[in-house]
């Protein structure tokens, strides 16, 4: 297996929890949002914060969780006081906010320059680390897949849908709507940390260009492409979506194309793919599957 497949199916898993993790908001409960990445970032600088301070690598995930799980609860809270379309921007200029702090924070975060050096996963196990980095993200998509499964088939699940479809009658039935939506959202916060401590050991850099918008947009056409509401469909999205960004540069260089072309390119890409699959299959590629059995 060639080292760069290596990497792009590394990438393509890191990526599919995430789309997971705003499956559960956006597909199961109808949260549209849009500052995915900001929690995506408590996982990078988490894993970064702890490298910088030469405390113990161990260290990076606990603490990513907790900045995920203080986010996800803020924006639990802005969802008591805003409508789901105010929310939604609310969310994407939360994350805006963070990534300027990130750039301006030089003494805490590293700045513009970010943190590097991060230590690389599986280092000593050259030239077997990328198979080895490749299983580890594999199998934690897999947990993760299993654990949204196990979810929204219980009746926790069943709730989240009826929240989504009639929220009035889901209050009139007694369920707790903003705990609930808590509850979701912290679960996906800790899904989409995990991801930002596996991607950050990766790239062994921590950046505040990882937490630009494109990046959630980016997990938004994973969603929209594999199926909303559909789990595997949703993984699916991301590894296709990732595999056809990691073409680009081969389009370039085909092309004798300047080297800004990549980012501009990766950019309408993602843009004509949403718009496309909106006007013309909105239910993605794997639609979600209505009537499944739920587990008491």
């Amino acid at each position: 297996m060639s080292d760069f497949l290596v990497h792009v199916v590394s990438i393509a898993f890191i990526y599919g929890i995430l789309a997971l993790s705003l499956n559960l908001q956006a597909g199961y409960m109808g949260l549209m949002n849009f500052g995915l990445v900001a929690i995506f970032g408590c996982g990078v600088y988490g894993a970064g914060l702890v490298h910088y301070f030469g405390l113990p690598v161990f260290l990076g995930l606990p603490l990513a969780l907790v900045l995920a799980v203080a986010m996800a609860l803020f924006f639990a809270r802005l969802g008591r006081r805003l409508s789901s379309d105010y929310w939604g921007i609310a969310t994407l200029s939360v994350a805006e906010i963070i990534r300027i702090f990130a750039t301006n924070l030089e003494g805490l975060t590293g700045g513009a320059q970010g943190i590097s050096g991060l230590p690389l996963l599986f280092a000593g196990l050259r030239p077997w680390d990328g198979v080895a980095r490749l299983f580890l993200f594999g199998s934690v998509l897999i947990l993760a897949w299993w654990l949204c499964e196990r979810l929204v088939r219980s009746n926790f699940g069943l709730g989240m849908k009826l929240i989504r479809e009639e929220p009035q009658l889901a209050r009139s039935l007694g369920y707790d709507i903003d705990h609930i939506r808590s509850v979701v959202l912290v679960v996906s916060a800790l899904l989409a940390a995990v991801a930002g401590v596996l991607y950050a050991h990766y790239l062994s850099f921590v950046g505040p260009e990882l937490l630009v918008a494109p990046e959630t947009f980016l997990i938004w056409s994973m969603v929209i492409v594999g199926g909303i509401a559909n789990n595997r469909g949703v993984v699916l999205g991301a590894i296709v979506m990732q595999f056809m960004m990691a073409y680009v540069p081969f389009v370039k260089d085909y092309f004798e194309l300047p080297s800004d072309f990549v980012a501009a390119a990766r950019l309408v890409l993602t843009g004509s793919v949403i718009l496309a699959f909106l006007l013309l299959r909105p239910q993605g590629i794997f639609p979600e599957r209505i009537g499944d059995r739920h587990e008491h």
